[in-house]
């Protein structure tokens, strides 16, 4: 199905994004501030990893992080079939990046059920549950909007004067996986330094 206009007539709202990429620089601030508190006690605390533990299992994230990273790629390209006027294209691939969201809370979900510390397991245990789960619950909530948007793409009429709230969930989502390659460094990689 196409949208009853010719393509390119889908316009963005730039202007009214303002409210959202304030929003998002404001999100930034908190993870910023959680990446500082997680250096600072990584570099400090003299038992950083809780006993018994030597170290994260980096294979699984590691497969997890290029679904999720690969999964921008994939929302951009549906942005763009949207932007064509191609619905049903947009839909789809829209649909694709909502899956590999999944799979990524998914693995998420299954490293967590096996670690052999919980939250409440010293300084580590607890910025590593904060700062994953924080950013897990972005992850739902961006998987969450698109199904938003998909649903509102069965709207008749509903992108004719304009895109925003694609666009929006877009940044959000590019937002998210951008977050989640600088916690991959701080939590898996410099964990081998």
């Amino acid at each position: 199905m196409q949208l009853n206009h010719t393509p390119g007539h889908i316009k963005h709202s730039g202007h009214n994004l303002t409210g959202f990429v304030i929003f998002l620089c404001s999100e930034s601030i908190i993870f910023l501030a959680f990446f500082a508190g997680f250096t600072l006690f990584k570099l400090t605390s003299p038992e950083w990893l809780p006993p018994g533990v030597e170290g994260l299992e980096v294979r699984m994230p590691l497969i997890n992080t290029v679904v999720l990273v690969s999964s921008s790629f994939v929302a951009y390209f549906a942005e763009r079939y949207l932007h064509k006027g191609n619905l049903w294209g947009f839909r789809i691939v829209w649909f694709i990046t909502m899956l590999m969201g999944a799979y990524f809370v998914y693995g998420q979900y299954v490293e967590w059920s096996s670690l052999e510390f919980g939250l409440g397991s010293g300084v580590f245990g607890g910025t590593f549950y904060l700062l994953t789960g924080f950013h897990g619950l972005h992850v739902i909530t961006g998987i969450g909007l698109m199904g938003l948007m998909l649903y509102h793409s069965f709207r008749p009429g509903n992108y004719e004067k304009g895109d925003m709230g694609v666009t929006a969930v877009s940044l959000f989502w590019h937002f998210v996986d951008v977050i989640w390659i600088i916690l991959f460094v701080l939590i898996y990689v410099w964990q081998r330094y």
